[in-house]
């Protein structure tokens, strides 16, 4: 397996609320509206999740009339989990890793020092270069092309820190989202801040 696929796997899985939202689904199929419920989340906010596990296709979906369920895929759950069991046998994807944690290891440094074992932000960072990695590792769990609301972007910071206000306007300061009438969307990656 291309190692592009396994970091796009593990990097969406790598949210809280998607890892609950794979244990509900474990138990059997649900509709959206179900899991926001149970989560209490907004339903808005369960989409944006179900949209990034459908990207890897660990969940799917079946229509019963007007209502659409979304079902675990436990094939591909359980062939990632094989995966990493298998990782150390293949030479080629741990030398291709060595590089790539070379390459990031001051980003994966700052996100374990800044972030807790449940995914929360513990502080905003002062220094400048540090607080870019950690926007920037937010602004990847929004999806690109999708306007948000402004209390949707609440929702989404407030997952991960209380301050969602400062958040929110430093997104716009270094150029991560566009805001427009209170609805955001998030710029391309080459308009964002850059990282020095």
């Amino acid at each position: 397996m291309q190692l592009s696929r396994i970091v796009a796997f593990h990097k969406t899985m790598g949210d809280p609320t998607r890892i609950r939202i794979i244990y509900l689904l474990s138990k059997g199929p649900l509709h959206g509206q179900a899991i926001a419920g149970k989560l209490g989340l907004t339903p808005p906010t369960i989409t944006h999740h179900l949209h990034k596990l459908k990207d890897i296709n660990l969940v799917y979906t079946r229509r019963d009339k007007n209502t659409i369920y979304y079902y675990l895929n436990e094939r591909v759950l359980k062939h990632q989990a094989q995966t990493l069991e298998n990782i150390i046998d293949e030479k080629g994807v741990l030398e291709e890793m060595d590089e790539v944690k070379d390459t990031k290891s001051e980003h994966y440094k700052v996100i374990n020092n800044f972030f807790s074992a449940d995914g929360k932000l513990k502080s905003i960072p002062a220094q400048r270069k540090k607080k870019l990695i950690i926007f920037e590792h937010l602004i990847k769990g929004l999806k690109k092309g999708v306007k948000y609301e402004e209390k949707e972007i609440n929702q989404y910071i407030k997952q991960f820190h209380d301050d969602y206000a400062t958040i929110r306007r430093e997104f716009i300061t270094n150029q991560y989202m566009y805001r427009e009438n209170g609805i955001y969307e998030v710029n391309p990656s080459e308009m964002w801040a850059k990282i020095d």
